[in-house]
């Protein structure tokens, strides 16, 4: 690699980098969310809602061809982050 693209590399990387830090700070405020959620929740088969993640997975779907992202890509993420926070709720559920 030349050291011109080695110098591009880096400034990509740093605006990379300071993406994942506010991504980290948006997922610190979604959990909170879902620990809120969570304690409303009476049952534990209440923490798979089947028909929100579809909705959910739907809405990101329309979203990223709006904004010509690849919704492969959204998808993923948007479900691992579901069933990531499905198992917090799992591991986190006190029954009253």
């Amino acid at each position: 690699m030349s050291p011109l693209n080695k110098s591009k590399l880096k400034k990509i990387r740093n605006k990379l980098d300071k993406i994942d830090n506010q991504l980290i700070n948006i997922i610190r405020k979604r959990t909170n969310l879902v620990k809120e959620v969570l304690k409303l929740k009476q049952y534990k088969n209440e923490i798979v809602d089947k028909q929100r993640i579809k909705t959910i997975l739907k809405k990101i779907k329309k979203k990223s061809i709006e904004k010509k992202i690849d919704p492969r890509i959204t998808n993923k993420i948007w479900n691992s982050m579901i069933w990531s926070y499905i198992e917090f709720e799992r591991r986190n559920f006190k029954k009253k």
